[in-house]
């Protein structure tokens, strides 16, 4: 048996809902609601708005998406230095 074909896109999470369910925002502005996938939550990867995350959606059901991989912030994470010992 032949698996459907997937659709994959990139999102951001505008709301978490309770049951591990979240609202995901697509780049075309519609609004989908998400679950993790089984990898994430083996991980125990956190989610949290506004994060973007990379989700399957299968052509039959455009209203439910899957979210497979949370993707890192691009801007560099500004830190202190360590302490100096003397």
């Amino acid at each position: 048996m032949a698996e459907d074909p997937v659709i994959e896109l990139e999102g951001k999470i505008l709301q978490v809902l309770p049951g591990t369910m979240f609202r995901i925002e697509l780049p075309n502005k519609h609004v989908v609601l998400g679950r993790i996938s089984g990898r994430l939550r083996k991980n125990f990867i956190r989610i949290n708005p506004g994060d973007r995350v990379k989700v399957e959606m299968m052509p039959s059901d455009l209203t439910q998406a899957l979210i497979v991989f949370r993707l890192r912030d691009t801007a560099p994470r500004t830190s202190s230095p360590p302490p100096r010992r003397r």
